[in-house]
């Protein structure tokens, strides 16, 4: 394999966060951003079919976004948006036509549009697939929540997709590759100019988050080091495709120098590190395309090394969107509001109008009470006057985003609680209360975070409407279903059969979903 120089001052945003662990777009003002956009707007803008440098180095451009969910912009519209992003990639084919896209996991689930029925079943990534053959995307890996899908959907989304998949440690339950799916792949880039071949090796890793029946996971490291070995002396650059923690990532590349850039995925939020023996770049952008990363390659066939510059690029309403993406995405949203307005909600009413961003941002939702999910808990009180306090997990809610001050639509609340959920009436024991809450905070960053209303926790005692819980005795909980299920991790005995926690009213319907719940609670906020 070659060897790699790394451009540490290719941008600004390069030299950023090699002590710090905050996100890269918390160290820059909005300024610093803007100058940076214009810039790399400009540059796209130049319109060359030379894919070598000037000196004879042979150039690929690699677009990378990872964790979308929306297939439309978030943030009011101001940020993100698929359509946008599709046409950043024309203008980096009219720069380079060697400009290939990949896709660092978290695709088909979970998304308000994707809950809408048609065609006898939900959408479930149905219409992010559609978008994104449309879109023109080369190579995905998996994300752990591709498995919250049915098998059955799962399959049929991967016949679906016109992109490549990429995976080496991800199979079915049979230990077997998922078919059409790649363990590893050599990309080809030719030098029109001579007889030079650039040859890119890529693998795939995802973490084992998500244990579906129809899947299984190998170690993400062991695996690594038989693709590293597998690649090296195939390729002369070495780039792994992931899904994974930052932490893992760091591990990856400090374990293997060889692997030359990693373009990741899964915290949501964007990472720029530098990292492992060689300084490989670890790279990830925003969740919902509000920002994507661009790096620019640029091989030596004469020393075999490989130059790296990476550029952050944020997505907002510069960007123009392409007509025949948006016309796509437009036919998704008029497919799924058509299936909500079956199931009883009308998307487009305006509910609520606020003076204040509601946090529905996913790193504040599974780690603190923010203003969104104390109107959820405050809501799901509404279910039953006799309920002493409310309790729900936060991964209920989805929508990764702050809704910024104004008008508040019916669709909104599908967006914060794409999967609904019912509001169930239960009798928990104090022990056993305690016990839940004390949990609820050691899942802190995951979805089994809880959140509450008439809770709070002082000096170390859980209170409940401002006295302390007694173990002994039994208090009545408005709890959602999947809480009461015993399917969030950590909280498995909140299940049927535990004696101290009983379900004395399902809750079944609409009045008792916890979407419905919550646009009631929203119009009363009003009032």
């Amino acid at each position: 394999m070659s060897g790699i120089i790394i451009e540490r001052h290719a941008t600004l945003l390069s030299r950023i966060t090699e002590k710090s662990q905050e996100p890269v777009v918390k160290k820059l003002t909005s300024v610093v951003l803007s100058v940076c956009v214009i810039i790399f707007i400009s540059a796209c803008t130049t319109v060359s079919d030379r894919s070598t440098a000037a000196d004879d180095r042979i150039h690929v451009t690699i677009l990378h976004f990872n964790d979308i969910y929306e297939i439309t912009p978030v943030s009011g519209g101001r940020e993100g948006g698929i359509a946008r992003v599709a046409k950043l990639r024309q203008q980096l084919l009219a720069r380079n036509p060697n400009t290939i896209t990949t896709l660092g996991g978290d695709l088909f689930s979970p998304s308000a549009i994707g809950t809408a029925e048609y065609q006898n079943d939900r959408l479930a990534g149905r219409q992010m697939v559609d978008v994104l053959n449309r879109f023109g995307l080369d190579y995905a890996t998996f994300g752990n929540h591709e498995f919250d899908l049915k098998e059955s959907q799962f399959r049929q989304r991967m016949q679906e997709a016109r992109f490549t998949w990429v995976s080496s440690n991800v199979l079915d339950a049979s230990g077997q590759s998922y078919d059409g799916v790649l363990q590893n792949l050599v990309v080809p880039v030719n030098d029109p100019k001579s007889d030079e071949i650039f040859r890119i090796g890529l693998f795939g890793l995802t973490l084992s988050a998500n244990q579906a029946d129809y899947v299984r996971y190998d170690n993400p490291l062991k695996v690594a080091d038989q693709q590293v070995t597998q690649l090296t002396g195939q390729a002369d650059f070495i780039i792994a495709l992931t899904h994974q923690s930052i932490a893992d990532d760091v591990a990856l590349v400090q374990q293997n120098p060889q692997i030359g850039l990693v373009l990741g995925g899964h915290e949501h939020i964007n990472y720029q590190r530098w990292r492992g023996r060689r300084f490989a770049p670890i790279l990830k952008g925003d969740a919902n395309v509000r920002s994507v990363y661009v790096i620019d390659l640029h091989f030596d066939p004469k020393t075999r090394q490989t130059e790296v510059k990476p550029v952050f690029v944020p997505i907002d309403e510069r960007f123009d969107e392409d007509p025949a993406v948006k016309a796509a995405v437009d036919q998704w949203v008029d497919i799924a509001f058509d299936a909500f307005r079956q199931q009883g909600f009308e998307p487009e009413k305006v509910i609520a109008k606020t003076t204040e961003p509601l946090n529905g941002l996913e790193f504040s939702v599974r780690s603190s009470q923010t203003n969104l999910t104390q109107l959820v808990a405050v809501g799901m009180l509404g279910a039953y006057s006799d309920a002493e306090l409310s309790l729900y997990n936060s991964g209920a809610i989805r929508i990764d985003d702050n809704l910024p001050p104004g008008k508040i639509t019916v669709y909104d609340v599908i967006r914060i609680l794409p999967f609904g959920g019912q509001v169930q009436l239960a009798t928990i024991k104090g022990s056993l209360l305690i016990k839940t809450l004390d949990q609820g905070l050691a899942n802190k960053n995951s979805g089994g975070f809880l959140q509450y209303a008439n809770a709070q926790r002082q000096n170390g005692v859980w209170l409940v409407n401002g006295k302390p819980v007694d173990a002994a005795k039994t208090y009545r909980v408005a709890i959602n279903d999947f809480l009461a299920s015993g399917r969030e991790r950590g909280l498995e005995y909140l299940k049927p059969g535990n004696p101290d926690l009983t379900i004395i009213q399902s809750g079944k319907g609409l009045a008792y979903d916890m979407r419905q719940l919550l646009i009631e609670a929203l119009a009363d906020s009003n009032q």
